[in-house]
């Protein structure tokens, strides 16, 4: 016989597991929807925009372009010149070489005919040393800061204190923009004074191709890992933050392709060099000055304007970069641990962080417990195991209509892709996405989180021994695909 102490632990284990699986769904749920219909509103309105014409006047906001490079010989000219080519009357480009050790300073001094000016930069951001400021004689427009190394954030307070424009945007090196991007984001700045930060979706280039810096055809990868992960920015960055910019809860802007009042990200001082979250913390921490100022503002999520970026392809290149998106929002949250729950800032702190806190956060701890708890008490018979596949298998199949639902209504708004085997494809890959996928990567996150408390400050973690890592990724994805199928077959059986 049980004790009544453990069958009280048991029921309040499963009521726990329950409440926190029916919230985070329900959650996941209202945000596709609330993303459905703020697309369809803006796409109603897209056209009467376009055609005032006030991007053909010099009447809109100016934009200075931040490239950040650090060892990126390979592709830095090709990503150059896809910014050149943008459709837009009065912008910039700030190429900042953060102390690359190999030839991307040589190549960007030879193709771009570079000599060095006496241009001054005003010190308004902390940064690294500037060893020299270069100009292009081919292109006016384009400037390069050659610096010493402080890694990325550092490098973009360098660009900002460089710009000498209104606003300044974001762009990783291996990010490509659509043309007419810059008109479409600056729509938030024409809408609405107050908009201080803008961010736009970005897609998988991943199998795309591209032609003379311009993106031709857009085509899901070959790539297994690719391919999971175009559901996976469906989910979470399309739908996922224009739900929460709908509710006025946005946390984090891609830092691959944003957007800032210059003005703005100057008062705020700037992007934090220390953290590995700075595309995360800067957001938040916008958010945190402008309400304990009183000040009103406006940071905006768009689902149109597009940037291209390549994701990783190895698994133990995906598992880094998971990390290290886990460190930066624990960094973030608990720098701003303040704002959680504080009815002061709104939807933002009594909504949008703790559902962060502790759905994306804390979820790793949580669900790790409730994995390790679940199979004791199912090996123990403390459990039935009628209602724990069940459980298991109403889990999975809502996973899956989540991801599904998200291919489908990216489809039927904007049709990134023409081809019906690719839309097959990806509707394939959002199924097989539950069944081994997010196992995987709740367990980079967790191990984020124990690096984070390791306090360990790394750009990026990576393994000395990547095939192996590699091996023994794909041999547990095999595992639990194979194992989370044989209770799908059997609870659909059963």
């Amino acid at each position: 016989m049980l004790s009544n102490s453990i069958w009280i632990f048991i029921d309040l284990f499963t009521y726990f597991i329950l409440g926190y699986f029916i919230i985070i769904n329900t959650v996941y749920m209202v945000l596709l929807v609330i993303s459905y219909f703020s697309i369809r509103k803006l796409n109603r309105s897209r056209d009467a925009f376009e055609v005032s014409g006030l991007f053909d006047s010099d009447l809109h906001k100016s934009v200075s372009i931040l490239l950040p490079v650090y060892n990126e010989e390979e592709t830095v000219c090709f990503t150059v010149y896809s910014l050149i080519q943008l459709d837009f009357n009065n912008y910039e480009i700030i190429v900042i070489n953060d102390g690359s050790t190999d030839k991307t300073f040589e190549l960007l001094k030879k193709e771009f005919d570079l000599f060095l000016t006496e241009r001054f930069i005003p010190q308004r951001l902390n940064s690294k040393p500037v060893k020299g400021v270069y100009a292009s004689r081919k292109y006016p427009d384009l400037i390069v800061l050659d610096k010493e190394n402080g890694k990325k954030a550092d490098a973009l307070n360098a660009g900002a204190n460089a710009s000498r424009k209104d606003l300044v945007c974001s762009v990783d090196a291996d990010s490509w923009l659509e043309r007419d991007i810059l008109k479409k984001m600056l729509r938030s700045f024409v809408e609405d004074e107050n908009t201080v930060a803008v961010g736009g979706v970005v897609r998988i280039s991943n199998g795309c191709v591209f032609e003379k810096g311009q993106l031709k055809e857009a085509r899901p990868p070959k790539s297994f890992l690719a391919k999971i992960q175009i559901v996976e920015y469906m989910r979470a960055f399309l739908f996922g933050r224009v739900g929460w910019s709908a509710a006025d809860g946005l946390v984090i802007i891609s830092g691959a392709f944003a957007v800032f009042d210059r003005e703005a990200l100057i008062t705020v001082g700037g992007y934090k060099v220390d953290s590995v979250g700075e595309d995360v913390e800067i957001v938040v921490y916008m958010h945190k000055h402008f309400i304990d100022k009183g000040k009103p503002y406006t940071i905006r999520y768009l689902p149109e304007p597009v940037c291209w970026t390549k994701v990783p392809e190895e698994w133990y290149e995906l598992s880094a970069q998971r990390n290290r998106w886990q460190r930066g929002l624990a960094d973030t949250l608990f720098h701003q641990k303040e704002m959680i729950g504080n009815p002061k800032y709104g939807k933002l702190g009594m909504l949008s962080l703790p559902f962060h806190f502790v759905f994306e956060l804390l979820g790793p701890i949580i669900e790790f417990t409730s994995y390790v708890l679940f199979f004791v008490l199912l090996i123990t018979g403390y459990l039935y195991p009628e209602f724990a596949i069940l459980f298991i298998v109403f889990a999975v199949l809502l996973g899956m209509i989540l991801s599904i639902s998200s291919v489908l209504l990216d489809e039927l708004t904007y049709q990134p892709y023409s081809r019906i085997r690719d839309i097959v494809s990806l509707t394939f890959h959002a199924m097989v996405e539950n069944l081994g996928f997010r196992q995987l990567h709740f367990w980079w996150r967790l191990r984020g989180l124990y690096d984070y408390f390791s306090n360990n400050k790394e750009w990026n973690i990576l393994t000395p021994n990547p095939k192996v890592v590699n091996a023994f990724h794909w041999f547990f994805f095999a595992a639990i695909n194979v194992f989370f199928a044989s209770l799908l077959y059997y609870g659909l059986t059963a």
